[in-house]
């Protein structure tokens, strides 16, 4: 039985990945009562089965291409059981037990179990009732598995079991040819399978300018992966040697040991009682304001709302979320979030890209380098393939929009990024000192390029 008063709490968290956790852990170090629950693992899917586990696989065969580019130098994967060993030790074996420990020492209150809405002000975790003014949703999304008939009888991966794999397929037919089918296809070949990418658009990361695209599908073409663009998988049906056979619309089929599903995210919704606080969710997830209110008392936050489906974003949200809560209120801006796929080379845009800015009305103007505009290319290695793009503001005379493919363009990229964020004017760029020299040179030659502003 639960005494008067034992499960009142100032905010209870429903999901404990980063937007939750870092919600959560804000909130009592500010001195509030916090609860946290939890169904699987704390900290959710990044840490244990997408960003961190995925970078830990990307980045041997990373080091591997890039020792392609560079005079004199030759490097292999000596040891896949080691890339596996380490990728085991950073998700930390899919062990959450210092992550609790680590928030229960912060005075967060770790509940084990599946939190659902039970009308305002309180969340039902199975037969425990917790009270609260203030609920935070954060339960973030699930891998959308495509109806396709057969898939499920021949089995399939998502990106979890494919960042805990225990050992590397022979072949893959990788479905989606956006950021964790780029990322996990790469990975997969570089550690030895033969990888084929099947991707309903005619281009990859078809949401960013068709540059982006275009740039790298060549690129992966000559390291040996396959790509079937423009065409859909209709059915599967089982080949010989256990391998699938994915049939494709325009006739054709391909085959693989593995089929891995990376056709995008749905928001996990299901059974969280939103009916009973009037929340109606959309395809998207949850609708929210400014300050991330779904409704009276209760904050949606993470990929769960549908904005930006990013680590980054759900961790700026739960700054927001704290802020309105702590009695700070700040609005939520997100013109200026940075967008990274951690493939070889690495692709980072932020902002609109060109066709955005023209349906939002805005007078826009392009420009492209090669990254060959800064001497760093060559320093770097031989045969590099990228460029730089932005796209202006004519009116106002700033940025909206960047993109950059080349080596670590997701760290460079965060000079465009301040720069569509603060808003700054293209002619404090153009007389902006890039360190000579580096891939950030590459900004101010773009920015010079455009038919717009002073040069300097």
């Amino acid at each position: 039985m639960q005494a008067e008063g034992e499960g009142r709490y100032d905010a209870v968290v429903i999901g404990a990945g980063p937007g939750g956790s870092g919600a959560a852990g804000r909130l009592a170090d500010a001195g509030l009562k916090v609860a946290m629950v939890e169904f699987e693992l704390v900290g959710g899917e990044c840490p244990f089965w997408a960003c961190i586990p995925s970078k830990a696989l990307l980045r041997p065969v990373e080091a591997v291409g890039e020792s392609n580019h560079v005079a004199g130098v030759e490097a292999k994967v000596a040891s896949v059981e080691d890339v596996l060993a380490y990728r085991d030790y950073m998700n930390s074996g899919l062990d959450d037990t210092g992550k609790a420990k680590a928030f229960a020492d912060r005075g967060v209150d770790v509940v084990r179990g599946r939190g659902r809405l039970d009308g305002p002000g309180r969340v039902a975790v199975g037969d425990r009732v917790l009270e609260t003014e203030r609920v935070i949703l954060a339960t973030g999304t699930t891998s959308r598995v495509p109806d396709i008939e057969g898939l499920e009888e021949a089995g399939y991966w998502t990106n979890r079991e494919a960042t805990s794999m225990s050992e590397v397929p022979e072949s893959v037919v990788v479905l989606g040819g956006g950021p964790v089918g780029i990322e996990l296809a790469q990975a997969m070949s570089r550690l030895g399978s033969s990888v084929t990418l099947v991707h309903s658009p005619e281009r990859l990361l078809a949401r960013e300018e068709p540059a982006v695209g275009d740039l790298l599908a060549p690129l992966l073409v000559d390291e040996g992966i396959e790509l079937r663009l423009g065409v859909r998988a209709t059915s599967v049906s089982t080949g010989e040697g256990g391998r699938s056979i994915v049939h494709l619309d325009n006739g054709g089929a391909v085959q693989g040991h593995r089929i891995l599903v990376a056709v995008g995210r749905d928001p996990r919704t299901d059974d969280l009682g939103l009916d009973t606080v009037g929340i109606d969710p959309g395809k998207r997830g949850i609708e929210v304001d400014e300050r991330c209110r779904a409704a009276e008392g209760v904050y949606a936050i993470g990929d769960l709302t549908g904005i930006a489906p990013f680590t980054h974003v759900a961790s700026y949200q739960a700054r927001i979320v704290c802020a309105d809560i702590l009695g700070t209120p700040q609005p939520a801006d997100y013109k200026a979030i940075p967008r990274v796929v951690f493939c070889d080379p690495e692709v980072a845009c932020v902002g609109l890209t060109e066709s955005q800015a023209r349906e939002q009305g805005i007078e826009a103007a392009t420009a492209v380098s090669d990254l060959s505009a800064t001497d760093r290319t060559e320093t770097y290695g031989r045969d590099l393939t990228g460029g730089f793009g932005v796209i202006a503001d004519t009116r106002r005379e700033v940025l909206v929009g960047a993109w950059a493919v080349g080596p670590l363009a997701g760290e460079w990229i965060h000079q465009a990024v301040l720069a569509v964020k603060a808003e700054v004017p293209l002619p404090v760029l153009l007389d902006s000192v890039s360190q000579f020299p580096t891939f950030s040179e590459i900004l101010r030659a773009t920015v010079e390029k455009l038919p717009t502003g002073s040069q300097v």
